[in-house]
């Protein structure tokens, strides 16, 4: 029996990464042998063990056989005969099937660690195809180490949407996997490997129209939308933003891909049909409630952040209700981030100052000073129609709510 370690811990320490998960493939032993040594079983497809101190993850070598369609369609063969070569050879890449023995030695027989110092990410056999998930898992791995693809694999990539396998991959799949490009340092590169072999046009189409499609004449024309959408996606990982606000700014347009571009400077132009589309999307791939809640706001109302300063009071006030700033303000500092995303998400952009979310945030907190409380209580010493009442505190909380932001702006 031995034990190396596999995988991402490897790689991550070879690349001088902090490392934040160790796995441990184990060579000559059984189920058997494993309990007996005080090894707790958790795996449900294949034999994987907690260790009894430490809790992390070791899996007995194993191999894999396609058996039908999909990500989930393998037959696991795991035995003390399998060898380390063997249970490497099923991994996905080459930077990922890289070992280390007990003594610290490293095992590379696919050549993941010269792939490692030249920046490719390189399939380790022609089984890669047999999984769909590996074309977004490549695809993110290029967008965390800012990796290059090697043709041949980009090639396979392409054999494996054409052939349809992609198109087996699980809506819930899709997302985690999108999900976590997002939070890579640089999430257009996962969306540019897509979109080169194919695989964006069959996940997220409405990404995908996007590129190709004209900017307005007074936001870069120089750059097409779906280059504007890539800029502002690294925009937000450059500041840190979260998951919703990130998701919020890769959907925000998506009506230029299906609206005339002469309807854009119309407000129920791209801006609706952004919202809808995203809707959809969100639907499509099982995004998060709060992911979506973020998409379809910023999508119907960018437009309108960014003519802040030129709004009526009245129009912000609304504005404030529609995106429900009231009882989420946190939601809406995400809101505002997004929409700040989309206007550095373009050349010459990136430090100029947005005033725009400052201006609804000094809003924000001038709508909030209104006592909400006694406007209601004084209008039920007055309205003695219980059913008149709510319109009527609305409408003077409303009144209230625009003459103090009103008094702040000005």
């Amino acid at each position: 029996m031995k034990i190396y370690s596999v995988g991402g811990s490897v790689r991550d320490e070879l690349l001088g990464l902090p490392v934040k998960d160790h796995d441990y493939v184990v060579v000559g032993a059984s189920p058997e042998q494993m309990v007996s040594l005080g090894y707790r079983p958790v795996g449900k497809d294949f034999p994987v063990f907690l260790h009894p101190q430490t809790h992390e993850q070791y899996a007995l070598a194993r191999t894999e056989r396609k058996v039908f369609r999909g990500y989930k369609g393998f037959e696991v063969f795991a035995s003390p005969q399998v060898t380390l070569q063997e249970d490497l050879a099923r991994r996905d890449l080459t930077i990922n099937s890289i070992a280390k023995d007990e003594a610290g030695n490293i095992i590379d027989p696919f050549n993941g660690v010269a792939d490692l110092e030249a920046g490719i990410l390189r399939h380790v056999s022609p089984a890669f195809s047999e999984d769909p998930v590996r074309i977004l898992r490549a695809a993110r791995f290029a967008a965390r180490f800012n990796f290059h693809v090697a043709p041949e694999t980009l090639v396979l990539m392409h054999e494996m949407v054409h052939s349809g396998e992609v198109d087996a991959l699980v809506p819930e799949r899709v997302w985690q996997e999108i999900a976590r490009g997002l939070m890579e340092n640089k999430p257009s590169r996962m969306f540019y490997i897509l979109r080169e072999c194919s695989a964006l046009a069959r996940i997220m189409p409405e990404v995908n129209v996007l590129f190709g499609v004209p900017q307005p004449a007074h936001a870069h024309p120089e750059i097409d939308t779906g280059v504007h959408i890539m800029l502002a996606i690294d925009y937000a990982a450059a500041q840190n933003y979260s998951l919703a606000t990130r998701f919020a700014v890769l959907t925000h347009d998506l009506g230029k891909g299906a609206t005339p571009p002469e309807q854009w400077p119309r407000h129920i132009g791209h801006e609706a049909r952004s919202a809808e589309l995203a809707k959809d999307l969100c639907q499509r791939i099982r995004a998060p409630k709060d992911c979506r809640d973020l998409a379809l706001l910023v999508a119907r109302y960018h437009g309108d952040v960014h003519r802040a300063e030129a709004l009526k009071s009245s129009t912000i006030a609304d504005m404030l209700q529609a995106v429900d700033a009231y009882r989420k303000p946190q939601r809406f500092y995400e809101f505002l981030q997004a929409c700040a995303c989309d206007f550095h998400g373009r050349p010459g952009n990136v430090r100029k100052p947005y005033p725009q979310a400052k201006r609804l945030q000094k809003a924000l907190l001038a709508a909030q000073s209104v006592d909400a409380g006694a406007i209601a209580q004084a209008l039920r010493n007055k309205i003695l129609d219980p059913n008149a009442l709510p319109a009527a505190i609305n409408s003077e909380l409303r009144i209230a709510r625009i003459s103090k932001i009103a008094t702040e702006l000005v």
